[in-house]
């Protein structure tokens, strides 16, 4: 039986593996190791996570975050390198641009062991950003690149890889299986909207925590002048990440915006799958906005996921008061009508086939 080795760092690509899992065992064809490298260190992981998400656990957890880019990327380096070494796999399974992904990479690489990325050709053309350096150099080592979007497609084309001894796929993107299958537990699992005391369509759900915006004081201000003003006439709820919530005390920032406690995957859902609009500097809520039917305001100045502004599904709005504020007014009028498929339909199944092919 081939082997696979998933190198996964967050919950977001846990959870987009967890479909591929399912997938894998359902198959059986293929035995799959999961490595979590612990880059982002998160609270509602626990043991619990894996069983109410119905996750494989890890079979080695390697513990590393709160470093540097350079020391997480080698430390993740020598230690998945010593665990490629134990698993002996076929290939290794990659997703996104986290410094996980990166690592995972260039261990099996220098190993002479099959890359495999899911997500590739995702640009932001932003080299100011690590995760725009991470899926660039994992894209160009993979001897495997699955595409979610044609546009992913035409990056890596436009970047000379027909050229080169690499395979790229369209396949779609994983995630909206992944949102589409935990969806159905939501009303089981998920408890925000009843300790909220939430309606409906009546609030805004806005996530904020890239350091472009964190570290920049004048960026930060003026985001939360927007949402300030927002709130005046809609609550705007906002799970504070531990950067901004330390900025924000630093600087005795105050707000009039709700803020709650980081949530778990399915009350997440549970705000994205109620509120009445998304305003976020996440790439993958983004998505996961277009996934529930709901508008998005970009708080960045480019994003990955062009379609969903060539589409008008999305609006980029930076960190300016004004463009946030008309892209408000224009989404809080306009008709939903999200019946465009943008991200492919049977993505694991698809995936899973070429990953299967590649190891034949």
């Amino acid at each position: 039986m081939k082997k696979i080795v998933s190198i996964l760092g967050a919950r977001p690509q846990f959870v987009k593996a967890a479909v591929l899992s399912r997938i894998i065992a359902e198959k059986n064809d293929i035995k799959e190791v999961i490595v979590h490298t612990g880059q982002h260190y998160d609270a509602n992981m626990s043991d619990i996570f894996f069983d109410d998400m119905h996750i494989p656990k890890p079979k080695y957890n390697l513990n590393i975050n709160g470093l540097g880019h350079g020391a997480m990327t080698g430390q993740m380096l020598e230690k998945i390198e010593a665990i490629l070494q134990i698993e002996k796999p076929d290939a290794v399974v990659v997703y996104g641009d986290t410094n996980s992904t990166l690592a995972g990479a260039l261990a099996a690489k220098k190993l002479h062991i099959k890359v495999i990325h899911i997500e590739a050709g995702l640009r932001s053309f932003n080299m100011k950003m690590p995760e725009e350096i991470n899926r660039i150099i994992t894209d160009r080592i993979a001897d495997l690149l699955l595409c979610p979007t044609q546009k992913s497609m035409d990056n890596l084309k436009a970047e000379g890889f027909e050229n080169m001894d690499i395979d790229f796929v369209l396949t779609g993107d994983i995630m909206k299986e992944a949102v589409t299958f935990y969806s159905t537990m939501v009303a089981e699992k998920a408890t925000v909207l009843q300790q909220q005391k939430l309606t409906p369509e009546a609030f805004v759900l806005a996530t904020i925590h890239r350091q472009e915006n964190t570290d920049n004081l004048d960026n930060l201000k003026n985001i939360f002048k927007a949402l300030d003003h927002i709130s005046k006439t809609c609550q705007v709820i906002l799970p504070i990440h531990p950067r901004t919530k330390g900025i924000l005390e630093k600087h005795h920032i105050k707000t009039q915006v709700t803020l709650i406690e980081p949530v778990g995957y399915f009350d997440m859902l549970a705000l994205l799958q109620n509120c009445k609009m998304v305003i976020t500097d996440s790439g993958g809520l983004q998505k996961e906005a277009f996934f529930n039917q709901k508008f998005c305001i970009v708080a960045r100045t480019e994003t990955e996921w062009v379609e969903l502004v060539d589409n008008g599904f999305a609006k980029i709005a930076g960190s300016d008061y004004e463009k946030i504020m008309t892209s408000f007014r224009f989404f809080d009028n306009k008709e939903k009508s999200f019946s465009k498929p943008l991200y492919g339909d049977k993505v694991g199944e698809t995936i899973y086939a070429e990953i299967l092919r590649v190891l034949s």
